[in-house]
């Protein structure tokens, strides 16, 4: 499943580099053609992923956190929704269901992929602040028990404080270095949850792009989709990458 979604997007980025260095159009046709083929066939071999994102719904109702449990519910509720008229639209490209309004089905289609995007990088975010939060802790910890000075090395007082003239902001950008650096080894510290953040933002420019809500173009659009099935492909291959619950 992951290789023939990394193939529609690398036929989508390679129709986008054909198009921009003049190809022939019979060239550029054929790209297109193999692309929505590629895509017709992963929309078959969805047909069951409704009841899945059901079922892992149905799960992440017990998990013990509570911000946990709504962002990963609501992000599966929205995914079986979006299997759901993706089924539709199978229905409609195949032939099976002739009068169906792709256009609409599709719009609809890439409104829950976003809704689930938001939820998982909501999850994400929620994530990292938590780890964060631990990691400054044990810092603090460990610069206390050597006897060093204030958490995070800034210093409160003396030249450039708070209460010197113009001594506010270095303090602020400082303090912001000092959160940019936590934030790099947090996620250095954790490649699943690193791997999962590209991939939902790069998955992000594709429904806001279809929707309309942001125009970023098909190289992007192939681009993003490519790098996040490549780390799809990733998570398959290595499972201890896979961000759990």
């Amino acid at each position: 499943m992951g290789k023939l979604r990394a193939a529609q997007y690398a036929c989508s980025l390679l129709g986008h580099a054909l198009q921009k260095h003049g190809a022939s159009p019979e060239l550029q046709k054929q790209i297109r053609q193999l692309e929505g083929h590629l895509s017709l066939g992963r929309k078959l071999l969805r047909l069951g992923n409704s009841a899945d994102a059901l079922e892992s719904a149905k799960r992440a109702v017990h998990l013990s956190d509570v911000v946990l449990r709504f962002c990963i519910t609501v992000s599966h509720l929205n995914r079986a929704l979006y299997f759901a008229c993706d089924n539709v639209l199978w229905a409609g490209k195949s032939g099976l269901a002739p009068r169906v309004d792709q256009e609409k089905w599709a719009q609809r289609s890439f409104r829950y992929y976003l809704f689930s995007l938001i939820m998982n990088l909501s999850r994400d975010a929620y994530e990292i602040r938590l780890l964060m939060e631990q990691e400054s802790s044990a810092c603090s910890r460990r610069m206390k028990g050597s006897g060093g000075g204030a958490p995070g090395g800034i210093e409160t007082a003396g030249p450039g404080g708070p209460g010197t003239p113009g001594g506010g902001l270095p303090q602020l950008a400082l303090k912001l270095q000092l959160r940019v650096l936590l934030l790099a080894r947090v996620l250095r510290g954790h490649p699943p949850l690193l791997l999962d953040v590209v991939r939902n933002a790069c998955d992000l420019f594709i429904p806001l792009d279809k929707l309309g809500l942001w125009r970023c173009g098909p190289g992007i659009v192939g681009l993003c989709g490519l790098v996040s099935s490549i780390l799809s492909i990733l998570t398959l291959v290595c499972p201890w990458l896979r961000l759990k619950p």
